[in-house]
């Protein structure tokens, strides 16, 4: 273990691909172990029950942008205590593999968010990330971590240009880098190739019922050059409806206190959803 800034410090395991280093706090290795030991004994009948259960365990936690905008170079970063939409999703997901797994380690764990967060489950820079949601919900259904579900519960295709980072560099650091913007912009070329399939908004209520707690909901936009602007997990609530748990943009994680459908309306540039489930 070799201390390195006030982010923390960079651990080296054998157990991934090419011993990536890691960015994880004392504080946050602590909150893993201490996550895993809280939710090892739980006997759940699918992965999306761990999906919502897990989930709901970070109810509270801070929202935080950004977090993985650390150092100089790309680093698997770990942090517990300030989730993004999407890291949130991520590591949640990262949890419920090791109930999966039945394997109870710190090390197993940042083996699968590495898995997750990456292309083909490889850290190879900054712009091997996923960093486009639709790309993040394609690349972990090929990994079969996944199914994309959105064409099954009436979902219709469409493309659309997505170059929102290549066109907004001086957003991103680490696209100050030639290589990384070249790589990034490649990427897009990628995406532009392929159709996304969505459920547009007016269409959701219709289909709500074939929705399932711990669905994967990523949020369409019109914004220009993006596909996805918020992220978060599907759950069934008392009211019998499918409610949205999820780093909220507004200070933490929370259970949108009105049904999926009702909180779309207020999302301003929404188009619709994705939906994925976890295998």
């Amino acid at each position: 273990m070799k201390i390195t800034s006030l982010f923390g410090f960079i651990l080296m395991l054998t157990q991934l691909s090419l011993a990536q280093q890691i960015t994880c706090s004392p504080t946050d290795k602590i909150a893993v172990d201490n996550k895993i030991e809280s939710i090892k004994n739980l006997n759940l009948p699918t992965i999306g029950a761990s999906m919502v259960s897990i989930g709901k365990t970070f109810l509270g936690t801070p929202y935080v942008a950004k977090t993985l905008e650390i150092g100089a170079t790309e680093t698997l970063v770990v942090n517990l205590q300030g989730l993004d939409c999407t890291t949130f999703v991520e590591n949640v997901l990262a949890f419920s593999m090791l109930l999966q797994q039945k394997e109870y380690t710190f090390e197993s764990f940042v083996k699968n968010l590495e898995i997750i967060r990456y292309k083909d489950g490889l850290l190879n820079g900054y712009a091997s990330r996923l960093h486009y949601f639709s790309e993040w919900i394609a690349n972990n259904s090929e990994k079969g971590l996944l199914k994309d579900i959105s064409a099954d519960i009436g979902g219709v295709e469409i493309t659309k240009d997505i170059n929102f980072m290549s066109t907004h560099r001086n957003l991103y650091p680490f696209l100050s880098d030639d290589i990384n913007f070249e790589k990034i912009k490649a990427s897009e070329s990628y995406l532009n190739n392929r159709s996304i399939c969505y459920l547009p908004q007016d269409k959701i209520e219709a289909n709500e019922h074939l929705m399932q707690s711990g669905d994967i909901i990523a949020l369409t936009t019109s914004i220009n050059g993006l596909d996805v602007t918020h992220t978060g997990i599907a759950t069934k609530e008392k009211d019998g409806r499918i409610h949205l748990l999820h780093a909220s943009t507004i200070g933490e994680v929370v259970i949108s206190k009105v049904p999926l459908v009702d909180y779309l309306k207020k999302v301003k540039n929404n188009t619709g959803i994705m939906v994925a489930r976890p295998l």
